[in-house]
């Protein structure tokens, strides 16, 4: 019996807790109340930020990482053996072709010119001597007086004696040339670095250091490389007789260095990295391009007329494929497939799925599905609001605070006894009744009663 009570009581004991349980959870004021705010929140707008469908330019641009080339570098070196007597560039100059550059020691070869000379000028004694003496051989021949052997012999020397000659002549040319090479001049154009040799070393044609390097300055070329796959594109354009316009940018593609254009291809893709290198040309006139410099390319292949465009974020991917939230005249969204085009920073082309002058959402997409409602952007905070009538002359009652939320409707002040304050509602609400709102102006929330002040 005892056994019975106790499991009786025990059992009470759990149904009372279990019943506490279920009143707290589903009948008490706190459930409710969240019940209720969470069916609001679902059913409440979203603030979205929008953007209206436009019509602009979109350049189709490829973009490509290169390298400053030079058209021309040259290792200046001298070309014949000697004493380098004189250095007469300085660092830095900027040189033209043929200009002076340095010195060897011309001596030894102004000698050997004047050797190379007198060894000409005795073979040209001897070919003179010699053919006067086959003139008087062939006429000793046609009077049998000499024999035909002697007439022949003397004809081989005056060969002989002319090939002297021509290889005379080749010997001071030789030399005449050599002494021109003892003045080294520039073979190009450009800005010289920094100098290789000093005065008074012994320089030969085997040195591999050279005495200066020259680098053309202006035109200065870039080196890019742009995927297999914008390669179609680029062709059919040049093809079309286009001039590909080039830009060249800083590392941090803030800077622009120079505007050229695109002036050759390579003939063909590097199989490695399935790319194809490419040279674009640049006037380069404030040498703002400076050899070996790394930069970045945009080259511009060609431009879309009057396209739809809109922000990249309106642009979102997911199982519809690409789509956009369309703003409906109700204040809804809708998913809109669309079909997009070229991108130009943070505005992209679209093909299809909309029309000019259609509002999309930019910000807030996450919150959003098809069918909700938003809340399009207030007005600047610099806007005047709706004007707010004044208190009666004779009213002692404290000024509303400036920072008091307004509620669902417009909120004006009462004009009725003192001490009363409009209580915000659901609607526009006057204090025309003394006693009915509450002076400290805590009112409460849409639908809520205002509290007394009393």
């Amino acid at each position: 019996m005892n056994r019975l009570r106790t499991l009786l009581g025990i059992g009470v004991g759990v149904a009372v807790v279990v019943g506490a349980a279920w009143y707290f959870t589903t009948r008490s004021p706190a459930a409710t109340a969240a019940r209720s705010g969470g069916r609001n929140a679902a059913n409440q707008a979203v603030t979205v930020g929008l953007a209206t469908v436009t019509k602009g330019d979109i350049p189709i641009i490829v973009r490509a990482l290169g390298t400053v080339t030079p058209l021309a570098t040259v290792t200046v070196k001298t070309q014949i053996t000697g004493q380098l007597i004189q250095v007469a560039f300085t660092e830095g100059q900027l040189v033209k072709k043929g200009d002076l550059l340095a010195v060897v020691d011309p001596r030894p070869y102004e000698v050997a010119l004047q050797q190379a000379t007198g060894t000409l000028e005795k073979d040209e004694a001897l070919l003179k001597n010699a053919n006067i003496d086959l003139e008087r051989y062939r006429t000793l021949v046609s009077q049998n007086s000499v024999s035909r052997q002697t007439y022949d012999t003397q004809a081989a020397l005056v060969r002989q004696y002319e090939a002297a000659i021509v290889t005379d002549r080749a010997g001071v040319d030789s030399a005449k040339l050599n002494l021109v090479y003892t003045r080294i001049v520039a073979p190009t154009d450009g800005r010289i670095g920094l100098r290789l040799v000093d005065q008074g070393n012994y320089v030969t044609m085997g040195d591999a250091t050279g005495i200066c390097v020259i680098t053309l300055m202006q035109p200065m070329s870039v080196m890019f490389t742009i995927p297999e796959d914008t390669l179609p594109s680029v062709r059919r354009r040049l093809k079309d007789g286009a001039t590909l316009q080039a830009t060249a940018l800083d590392r941090a593609q803030k800077v622009e260095l120079g505007v050229g254009k695109l002036a050759t291809t390579d003939n063909q893709i590097d199989t490695t990295t399935g790319t194809l290198k490419m040279r674009s040309l640049f006037d380069n006139t404030d040498e703002a391009l400076f050899p070996n410099q790394f930069v970045n390319v945009r080259l511009l292949v060609d431009t879309v007329k009057d396209a739809l465009v809109v922000p990249v974020a309106a642009i979102l991917r997911g199982q519809p494929g690409t789509y956009v939230y369309h703003v409906k005249s109700d204040d809804t969204v809708e998913i809109r497939v669309v079909e997009t085009g070229a991108t130009d920073g943070d505005k992209i082309a679209v093909l299809k799925g909309l029309a000019l002058g259609d509002q999309v959402v930019i910000d807030g997409t996450d919150r959003l599905r098809d069918g909700a409602k938003i809340r399009k952007p207030q007005p600047p905070a610099g806007t005047p609001g709706p004007p707010v009538a004044a208190a009666p002359a004779d009213s002692k009652s404290p000024p509303a605070p400036n920072g008091a939320a307004p509620g669902n409707g417009q909120r004006r002040r009462g004009d009725g006894q003192q001490g009363t304050n409009a209580s915000p509602g659901t609607g526009t609400s006057t204090g025309t009744t003394a006693g009915t709102t509450a002076g400290d102006g805590r009112s409460g929330g849409a639908g809520r009663p205002a509290q007394s002040n009393q």
